[in-house]
């Protein structure tokens, strides 16, 4: 159920109530006197139960014929709506779907997929996942499925993944259409468990310094993570970046488990506190494998949740520097409760706070719209580009154990404010890149050159000795036109650089997937480039 329609069932809800009780009650006492009826909305009735004796009344009188499931339903979410932005109803066919991100994993065939020309083209088949096992191939089109053709009807991204995803152990058969090959390949896929990554990379800057991106904090995160660590530190790794940026959270164990192998035993990690829930607090083990090494981590308007208990705890403690914009400001503890039919609730339960004490969940007085308008409002009050235009409050100033001097009320302000980079934007590369046409000519040229890219012995190779040429950026340009976008010389050469760059870091993830993206975009990332410096 979208945004648009909670916010009518919202504000319509109310209205229909009324207008059943006061002309309800008037016409059906002279049309159908009913005890029941009197005694459901008796001035001594129970306050907890008028919703269900308005629902069962709007069942048994309402005029039409109603879909009471449809009705119930409705009346859940603008009841929970009016609580807090977090809290929310799932119906159950929504269950599945709102839970992989945070279980780490999915069932299905198991690839990565960009809809090209109408056609299902393989990015590249997971690792561990039944295509790669049975030889799929990065650049593979998938023309049937089940012997019906998939390929020139206009297929969406949601009939891709309806068709191809399914239960553990049941089969689907595909055709596919491989470079090279005249007559169509045919498969037939078991389908299993698909592992869903929040690490996203793990690598070296350079010879001391770690990079390691944490897009989310799920039930396989802290092994993920640890894994990572592990790699880069046998390379020699003494110092770590930690990427946050556009973590929306999710564990808040896991959350714990990750921050306790950077803080000494004892020190407060967080704690939560609500109505019906009493103060619980975390605090570090004696296990953390980089506890006084230097660390840095990056955040920005999109690090919410977990993200900001760690950033919190980092800073509080006074272990390391945080890096970037302020973050989103989400404090409040959601708890799931499921119902038989399979829907659930998730209920905020607490608020939890750092170690010196700080709320950091920014206010939602003003409604649930208007909280996530909030974003917006950063950027119009120029808050993005300078940290000058955030306006705290004093009563909310806590230190940290150093008496460093740091705030509540609103997300995490980082140590170092880096602002939002405009340098080299324009509304050309807006618009080719609202249309993903950077991402569509990026596939079909490693597609068309894949041999020559495989040539390359590593990815390193490639990086330094690879670039976006003159005739490749104008080939690009032609495309654009080609879907819409007219050519803008003085708004190409603007945003020329960052173009080249886009379309090299595309070209590599369609070879060596992220590890081949991250390092070729950061060159322009200065956020990661001012965190590299203060290490340095």
């Amino acid at each position: 159920m979208n945004k648009n329609t909670n916010k009518k069932v919202y504000l319509y809800l109310p209205i229909l109530f009324a207008l059943l009780l006061s002309a309800g009650i008037f016409i059906g006492a002279k049309l159908n006197s009913s005890q029941n009826f009197k005694t459901a909305f008796s001035t001594n009735a129970d306050q907890s139960g008028k919703i269900e004796a308005i629902l069962r009344l709007v069942q048994q009188k309402y005029v039409d014929t109603i879909n009471q499931k449809e009705l119930t339903e409705k009346a859940i979410t603008a009841l929970l709506q009016n609580l807090d932005p977090h809290s929310a109803y799932i119906p159950a066919e929504e269950m599945k779907a709102s839970n992989e991100p945070l279980q780490g994993n999915f069932q299905g065939i198991g690839i990565e997929f960009n809809l090209i020309k109408d056609t299902i083209m393989v990015v590249s088949p997971i690792s561990g996942g039944p295509s790669e096992a049975l030889g799929i191939l990065p650049g593979d089109r998938i023309v049937k499925v089940e012997g019906k053709s998939v390929a020139g009807i206009k297929i969406t991204n949601k009939d891709v993944i309806d068709k191809l995803r399914g239960e553990g152990g049941t089969k689907v058969n595909i055709s596919i259409k491989r470079t090279g090959f005249n007559k169509l390949i045919d498969y037939t896929i078991t389908r299993g468990k698909i592992p869903i990554y929040s690490v996203d990379v793990a690598y070296m800057l350079n010879n001391t310094t770690g990079y390691i991106k944490v897009s989310r904090f799920a039930a396989t995160t802290y092994t993920e993570y640890m894994n990572g660590f592990n790699k880069l530190q046998a390379l020699g790794m003494t110092k770590l970046i930690l990427d946050l940026r556009g973590n929306p959270g999710g564990f808040l164990n896991s959350a714990v488990d990750f921050l306790d192998e950077f803080l000494e035993a004892g020190k407060q990690i967080v704690y939560t506190e609500g109505q019906a829930h009493p103060k619980q607090i975390f605090t570090a083990t004696s296990k953390g494998s980089f506890e006084k090494e230097d660390l840095i981590l990056l955040i920005d308007e999109g690090s919410a949740s977990a993200s900001e208990i760690i950033s919190g705890a980092i800073q509080d403690n006074d272990r390391g520097r945080i890096v970037g914009r302020r973050s989103f400001g989400k404090g409040l503890v959601q708890e799931q409760f499921e119902f038989n039919d399979g829907s659930a609730i998730r209920l905020t339960i607490a608020r939890y706070f750092t170690p010196t004490g700080r709320s950091i969940q920014k206010p939602y007085t003003k409604g649930t719209e208007a909280y996530y308008q909030e974003e917006n409002e950063r950027f119009e009050n120029g808050e993005l580009e300078n940290a000058d235009s955030i306006k705290f409050i004093d009563s909310l100033k806590y230190k940290t154990l150093g008496g460093r001097t740091v705030y509540g009320g609103g997300g995490i302000m980082p140590d170092i404010f880096v602002p939002l980079d405009t340098i080299g934007r324009s509304l050309y590369l807006g618009e080719i890149n609202v249309k993903g046409l950077i991402n569509q000519f990026a596939f079909s040229y490693a597609d068309k050159e894949r041999q020559q890219l495989k040539a390359y012995k590593t990815f390193e190779h490639f990086n330094k000795t690879f670039f976006v040429t003159e005739p490749i950026l104008n080939e690009f340009i032609s495309f654009a036109e080609k879907n819409g976008i007219k050519r803008n010389d003085a708004q190409i050469v603007t945003s020329k650089k960052i173009i080249q760059i886009q379309l090299k870091a595309l070209i590599a993830r369609n070879i060596w997937q992220n590890d081949g993206f991250f390092p070729v975009i950061h060159s322009i990332d200065n956020t990661l480039q001012k965190a590299i410096q203060l290490l340095n």
